[in-house]
């Protein structure tokens, strides 16, 4: 029994050696560190993911920049559109005459104080005056009356400081009633100078004030 004794306890030694992991501790893994070109290329990364947010903001920023002044020029150009379309309207205001008459009248000659100014802002328009009459007359008087009525507009503008030759005039005569009818109504509408523009009236400024 006691040469049993040696053996058995080494064999209970083994055991729990075995039991306990044979003795040999596990290994035990270590991180890489991280070498100078590893390094390098991370940074070279981080500098070329900054440039692109760099580019995409400053692209967005010169998108919104030219989307503003696009809309800026529209909107000017609508703003030019809407008065050159006014200060047309105005320009093309008639003007009418007692019968058998070509005097300005009080008010028709604040009609053309109106074209005056705007003519006195745009220098680079040049206008036609068409003189009309109404059925009363002849062919050849109301031709003439027609001239005379479209020279008294031409006159008043002339003397106050409008270039002669910016002023083209002629007579219709009775040729084109802008009121058909035999009436007095229709008469005075037809005793009238016609406005429009003949060069010149591309982009009209209104004048200061109006």
């Amino acid at each position: 029994m006691r040469s049993m004794l040696p053996y058995a306890l080494g064999v209970a030694v083994l055991v729990t050696v075995a039991a306990c992991g044979g003795g040999q501790p596990a290994p035990q893994q270590v991180a890489p560190q991280p070498n100078a070109d590893s390094l390098a290329a991370a940074q070279a990364a981080a500098r070329a993911a900054a440039d692109a947010r760099m580019r995409d903001s400053l692209e967005r920023m010169r998108r919104a920049d030219e989307e503003r002044v696009s809309r800026m020029r529209e909107d000017s150009l609508a703003m030019m559109r809407r008065a050159t379309d006014e200060v047309r309207t105005m320009l093309a205001t008639r003007i009418h005459f007692d019968f058998d008459k070509s005097d300005i009248r009080p008010g028709d000659a604040a009609v053309l104080d109106q074209k005056l100014a705007i003519l006195q802002a745009n220098p680079g328009v040049t206008i036609e005056i068409v003189g009309h009459c109404d059925e009363r007359g002849s062919d050849e008087y109301n031709l003439a009356l027609g001239n005379r009525r479209a020279l008294a507009a031409r006159q008043y503008l002339v003397s106050r400081g409008i270039a002669a030759g910016r002023i083209n005039t002629r007579s219709m005569g009775e040729e084109q009633p802008a009121q058909m009818g035999s009436t007095e109504e229709a008469w005075a509408m037809n005793r009238r100078d016609e406005f429009t523009i003949a060069s010149g009236g591309d982009l009209l400024r209104r004048p200061p004030g109006m």
